[in-house]
């Protein structure tokens, strides 16, 4: 029984899209980085990951989702009507 070892290539994938591994000296956050430049969206991205599939190892960038402008109020209903 012999030993095989394979190089797992390296995707980044952000909202269907695939992007191709700049290099494996760069670290996923600064893939991220570099790919901020044509997705801004990218700047506050996390990154999930990695997940092996064959050979392939996959991060995925996932956009941070928020409520730009809504303030969080305890609100009390009976405060207001009092």
């Amino acid at each position: 029984m012999s030993i095989s070892v394979a190089k797992l290539t390296r995707e980044f994938v952000y909202n269907g899209v695939t992007f191709p591994d700049p290099g494996a000296t760069f670290s996923p956050d600064e893939v991220r980085d570099l790919y901020c430049a044509q997705y801004p969206e990218l700047t506050t991205a996390a990154i999930d990951g990695p997940t092996t599939e064959g050979e392939v190892m996959r991060f995925t960038f996932v956009r941070a989702a928020g409520a730009k402008g809504a303030a969080q109020f305890d609100m009390h209903p009976e405060a207001i009507h009092a």
